[in-house]
């Protein structure tokens, strides 16, 4: 998949500036796509090039004219296309895990170390998704919100998110109870 689709979809939000599409990313994308501020900046400038979204400026005082862009009808058969074309296997990249794989000839209590500051950021974006999904929710129960809501891909994507950083916390607590007993059986503290 391509940065394309991702921007693409997250106009559906409605009509966003540069800006305001970093911190959409930010918010509710960053759990399955990241990009940077320039990157989505120069996408912005493809898409509209390919009439895949339309830009309008909005003049401002005392700063630079801002530009608005929204989905076209073109962007929106486009991104409709693509969600009925077979996506492709995801592949895990994490450093982290080479690290972890390389523990045994190198320096544990580093590689300790950035196992619990992967639970830190784990629960860091735990904490962020629930606020964005009572915020999602607002008032309604999430039965109510699931079967009323106009849009729902959002909560569904922020659930992937959330399942995530749950499996990465289960599996960082669980890999440091295991180094900490290995560590104590070799100092002959544990049968």
């Amino acid at each position: 998949m391509s940065l394309k689709y991702a921007v693409l979809g997250a106009l559906l939000e409605g009509e966003a500036s540069g800006y305001d599409l970093a911190k959409i990313f930010d918010v509710s994308v960053s759990n399955f796509w990241a990009a940077t501020p320039q990157q989505l900046y120069r996408e912005l400038e493809r898409l509209a090039a390919d009439g895949l979204i339309e830009a309008r400026v909005v003049p401002q005082e005392r700063r630079p004219n801002k530009r608005m862009f929204t989905l076209s009808a073109t962007g929106r058969a486009d991104l409709a296309a693509f969600t009925a074309k077979e996506p492709r296997p995801t592949a895990a990249r994490d450093e982290l895990m080479v690290k972890v794989q390389a523990l045994d000839v190198g320096d544990v209590d580093a590689v300790r170390g950035h196992i619990e500051e992967r639970i830190g950021w784990a629960q860091g974006k735990l904490a962020r998704y629930e606020r964005v999904r009572q915020h999602l929710l607002g008032e309604l129960s999430e039965e109510e919100f699931l079967r009323d809501s106009d849009r729902i891909g959002p909560y569904l994507t922020l659930m992937r998110g959330m399942f995530f950083e749950e499996e990465n916390l289960r599996w960082g607590r669980r890999a440091l109870e295991i180094l900490d007993r290995r560590t104590a059986a070799r100092r002959g503290q544990l049968p």
